[in-house]
């Protein structure tokens, strides 16, 4: 009984949430542009996005385990991708804008609120679209602004890195700007429940995560990449292996590299 009514003391508090998100997207950020210039309005305008995260970390119980040191202004921070929740972990602590894919546009609320907060969508696949993408995040790193991808380009389960797609490094080395792998790992019983996976819908998906008493996650920031001479490729190879070398000290002995073994079999 007393987890049914946590449960539903959860769902009103996220109902709560998106309401407040709808009126802060739709009438406070245009109110500070009007108000401010356009610089001191984006700085507004990232305080509130990061308490928002702050306030939904609140209520699904987030227990975030932070090690390392976060950026200087003008960062691609690069993570592991496990679940949407992933955005929430992460962007808590630093202002910044999100590279996702175009899907999330289309999702009720979170479609709107992402698009107001200035996320970037991605289409896959589509050449002239991952172009205007990478111009996008040239002139947000040019205004030394932070972005947050995941360029395995989907979800995992926590236990493997994909390969990583290298176009989204270009525009941190075309404007010189730091890179820095960031690993997520989430555990206890978290470690089963928040990969958001294959089929799944984010409601459903929500009200399992709303069940657990808390979730318990660690988020390590790792030394920025040092990119002097490197091409996308070998950077981001060497990313992804800092972030998969992180996680992997967490697994069973038997860790061995399914992404590597497959480069070397091909």
């Amino acid at each position: 009984m007393k987890s049914k009514i946590r449960l539903y003391y959860k769902l009103f508090l996220i109902v709560i949430l998106f309401i407040n998100g709808l009126i802060i997207a739709a009438g406070i950020f245009p109110i500070l542009g009007f108000l401010n210039s356009a610089r001191e309005a984006n700085i507004k305008r990232d305080a509130l996005k990061t308490r928002w995260l702050q306030w939904f970390s609140a209520i699904v119980n987030l227990h975030i385990i932070k090690d390392g040191e976060l950026p200087e202004q003008g960062a691609i921070l690069v993570s592991n991708h496990i679940s949407w929740l992933d955005i929430i972990v992460i962007g808590q602590y630093l202002p910044a804008c999100f590279v996702a894919k175009s899907d999330i546009s289309s999702w009720p609320v979170i479609g709107y609120l992402a698009r107001q907060a200035g996320t970037i969508f991605i289409r896959r696949g589509d050449k002239q679209h991952i172009r205007t993408t990478a111009e996008k995040m040239v002139w947000l790193l040019k205004q030394s602004s932070n972005i947050i991808a995941f360029p395995e380009g989907t979800t995992t389960k926590g236990d493997e890195v994909l390969q990583f797609h290298a176009s989204l490094f270009q525009p941190a080395l075309l404007t010189r700007s730091a890179i820095q792998p960031v690993a997520l790992q989430y555990q206890g019983a978290a470690k089963e429940h928040a990969p958001f996976v294959g089929e799944d819908a984010f409601v459903p998906h929500l009200i399992k995560m709303l069940t657990l008493e808390r979730i318990e996650v660690r988020l390590s920031f790792l030394p920025v990449i040092n990119n002097s001479g490197k091409n996308r490729h070998a950077v981001s190879l060497e990313t992804r292996d800092r972030i998969w070398e992180k996680i992997s000290a967490g697994l069973p002995a038997d860790n061995s590299d399914p992404q590597r073994l497959k480069s070397s079999q091909g």
